[in-house]
């Protein structure tokens, strides 16, 4: 049972893993800007109505 549990802890050694390269975040395109403003829009859109119809009772 040693031999097994030795080859395992020696495959899995830190010598094996590579370097971490911190990943480099992108610019939102225009696309993606407009999308966020439709859906904001429409978020502040619905908030006002469900506010419309709480009030109403």
């Amino acid at each position: 049972m040693r031999i097994p549990s030795i080859l395992l802890l020696f495959l899995t050694s830190p010598a094996w893993a590579g370097s971490f390269d911190r990943p480099i975040p992108q610019a939102q395109s225009a696309t993606a800007e407009f999308w966020f403003a439709v859906g904001s829009i429409a978020l502040l859109a619905a908030l006002g109505v469900v506010h419309w119809l709480v009030s109403r009772r």
